[in-house]
């Protein structure tokens, strides 16, 4: 028998559920894939974002969901140099160019409110202001600054007042947001930032309300999400969490009694989302928070970070969390090295390994900017 062409052309992949689309509050997202927030440090100095964010952000539009990388409320809360921020007017114009050219190019962006707490130096940000956190435990590895690698330096304990100013500075960001043109807004409680101290035992020595049992020490997150959900309305607000994770000199020491409380103080809230960081679809504690979350939840896959990514770039891992119960897949490496992600893995194409870590936060295009897609393909 004569074999054709036509039988011996590859099969097409099949259609991913990633790919499939999904409802966020009054979202229509045309696929399921999340650009995670990343920080990559190519704002000025005095956190305007400029026209090369710009042009990074609209690459990826594709995605069904862009979650911006971290700007900081207010000026005592940056971290690291060249932060984006949201608190000063011409912060407000600098991410309007970033999510006009998104939305140019049909996307939806959300924005990520983070306060580095003890993460930070007086060298960071423009006011040289020393860091603030729940109590004054430093940060026990040195931090990058302008002036290099320096040692971290003690941390001033947050006052009731100062705590109430964060709490109304976070809500103004959120305001400051929407009036960049942003859907809505990601308060970052993971990952060893301001909101991940207070939750964290080892970070959180405070004996006041804010601090000691689980009840007081989720005080904190639960008033300024709130506090911004009372500001945009809960259906722009997204929570950011990474239950057991250690980076940044995080123990939490009690992780199994935290995150039920919290959840549980904030699921009746009706926000957005949940964004769970580095979630395993295979483990107790991530069934635990489906079954306690009762709205959309986002999953971050454990992709391994520092080394190479799957073939895949997380098609699998992602499929498989979905399968799992969360409803929305956020990938960042992924997203950083193929800003065409979404077609790739509808067509099955091949993927861009991300290149030496170090063009991370270099500030230029390269490793930003310059990754190339794949050449035109006809759509499986």
């Amino acid at each position: 028998m004569t074999i054709t062409a036509a039988q011996t052309a590859p099969e097409s992949p099949a259609v991913s559920a990633l790919l499939t689309p999904a409802r966020l509050g009054a979202l229509r997202l045309p696929n399921r894939l999340v650009m995670a927030p990343m920080t990559r440090n190519r704002a000025g100095a005095d956190g305007v974002p400029g026209p090369l964010m710009a042009g990074y952000y609209a690459q990826r539009a594709s995605a069904g969901l862009i979650i911006a990388e971290a700007a900081t409320p207010n000026a005592v809360g940056q971290t690291y140099p060249n932060i984006p921020a949201i608190h000063r007017p011409e912060h407000v114009a600098g991410w309007r160019t970033v999510t006009d050219a998104v939305r140019a190019a049909g996307g939806r962006m959300f924005l990520q409110l983070q306060h580095g707490g003890r993460i930070g130096h007086p060298e960071n940000n423009l006011a040289g202001l020393t860091p603030v956190a729940p109590s004054p435990i430093p940060l026990p590895e040195g931090i990058h600054t302008p002036g290099g690698h320096q040692e971290s330096v003690v941390p001033e304990e947050m006052t009731a007042d100062q705590i109430a100013a964060t709490v109304a500075d976070f809500a103004s960001a959120a305001r400051n947001a929407v009036d960049a043109g942003f859907e809505g807004v990601e308060v970052h409680a993971a990952n060893g930032y301001l909101l991940h101290q207070f939750l964290a035992g080892n970070t959180n020595h405070r004996t006041d309300a804010y601090g000691g049992p689980v009840a007081h020490r989720i005080r904190f997150v639960v008033e300024v999400v709130r506090a911004v959900a009372a500001a945009i309305g809960p259906e722009r607000v997204g929570v950011r969490v990474a239950p057991g994770i250690t980076v940044n000199g995080i123990e939490e020491g009690d992780t199994e009694a935290i995150y039920p409380a919290l959840l549980g103080a904030l699921d009746g809230l009706g926000l957005a989302y949940l964004h769970v960081v580095f979630a395993d679809p295979g483990s107790a504690l991530f069934r635990e928070i489906r079954t306690a979350w009762r709205g959309p939840l986002i999953a971050n896959p454990v992709l391994g970070w520092g080394g190479p990514l799957p073939d895949d770039a997380g098609r699998a891992a992602g499929e498989r969390l979905l399968a799992a119960g969360a409803d929305l897949i956020a990938l960042g490496r992924s997203f950083l090295a193929n800003p065409d992600l979404v077609h790739r893995i509808e067509v099955g194409g091949p993927i861009n390994q991300v290149r030496e870590a170090g063009l991370m936060y270099t500030g230029g295009a390269e490793g930003y900017t310059d990754y190339p897609t794949l050449a035109a393909a006809p759509r499986a």
